[in-house]
């Protein structure tokens, strides 16, 4: 079976946060500009690829194959709650397998958080990262990789991983919301 390209998406705020302390998607980082980018992309994916407390929303999502970081299951499992949806345990399967379990064979598979997914994914190799920057503030909540907020920023995390900027997109001027292009150096 032929891997599928990695994309991974994200929309952060200015400190490099995904939700609030509690989990929630913040208000202020929910453009329209992006949301109409960000599920045109998920649309075009093969596949999306999420932890267990994410996804991506809209009218679509139960229909979407998709796989299912948790680790509540020892070995790859179909989601009780959704027949389109794969139960995935990294610790226990390597990501080709659980890409093959889909019946898939290349195409696209999308990343769409949280923390964690993100972060397993700069060892996985994203083929490019869709990185949505907001002015909004969000100082103490969930980054979109681990370590951001604390200790390094989104751009040191990337490049550490082989990830070089290759563009940035204006999606809305008005609320100054953009999206940077990172991919495989």
């Amino acid at each position: 079976m032929k891997r599928p390209r990695i994309e991974g998406y994200a929309v952060i705020s200015k400190e490099g946060m995904i939700a609030t302390s509690d989990g929630h998607f913040p208000e202020a980082i929910k453009i329209p500009a992006d949301h109409e980018f960000y599920q045109g992309s998920v649309d075009r994916a093969s596949a999306v690829v999420n932890g267990r407390h994410s996804a991506e929303g809209g009218p679509r999502e139960k229909e979407r194959r998709r796989l299912v970081l948790t680790r509540r299951v020892d070995l790859l499992a179909p989601d009780p709650d959704n027949p389109n949806a794969i139960l995935w345990n990294p610790a226990t399967a390597p990501f080709d397998e659980a890409w093959a379990r889909l019946g898939l064979d290349g195409g696209v598979a999308a990343v769409v958080g949280g923390t964690d997914t993100f972060g397993l994914f700069l060892t996985i190799g994203y083929d490019v990262f869709y990185l949505t920057r907001t002015e909004a503030s969000v100082p103490r909540g969930r980054p979109v990789f681990p370590g951001v907020g604390t200790t390094t920023t989104a751009e040191e995390v990337m490049t550490q991983a082989g990830l070089v900027l290759k563009g940035t997109r204006m999606l809305d001027a008005a609320a100054n919301c953009r999206v940077e292009e990172w991919v495989k150096g």
